[in-house]
């Protein structure tokens, strides 16, 4: 399923995102910079990717590592998934952690993360004395399969 998404372009750098294959769920996007960012170990830096978006109502954009950037280089954003409301207009910036023992450079046009367009559901939160009872209750971590 296809789905017609505005994009503006900011900085005469941008890339409009691609997707790899046929299937691939995530487009990949790219670094709209206009020099090389250095990202030291330990470090994030904020990667501008000089476009906006015009995500249709009831989608949300999520921002999700490459994997290769991620397993070979040590590069994912640092708050492990961006969320791009469909009501933001603003750039689209990629807070890319370094989590390896090694500077990476970030060249101009660089794929630097992914984005997946995901329908979402808003909740009414209704205030109750008591939630309903269930076999699992109030078991948290790791209290599942430990029979």
């Amino acid at each position: 399923m296809s789905q017609k998404v505005n994009i503006k372009k900011l900085s005469p750098n941008a890339c409009i995102p691609t997707y790899g294959t046929e299937f691939s769920a995530g487009a990949d996007l790219y670094s709209g910079m206009s020099e090389a960012v250095t990202v030291m170990p330990g470090t994030t830096e904020f990667i501008k990717t000089g476009i906006a978006m015009e995500i249709p109502a009831g989608l949300v954009g999520l921002i999700y590592a490459r994997s290769g950037m991620a397993c070979k280089k040590g590069l994912a954003p640092a708050n492990k998934v961006g969320v791009i409301d469909s009501d933001y207009r603003g750039e689209i910036i990629v807070a890319l952690h370094n989590h390896s023992d090694k500077p990476v450079t970030i060249e101009p046009k660089d794929r630097i993360a992914q984005i997946v367009l995901a329908p979402y559901i808003t909740a009414d939160f209704n205030e109750v004395e008591e939630l309903d009872d269930t076999e699992r209750g109030e078991g948290g971590f790791g209290s599942t399969g430990t029979k």
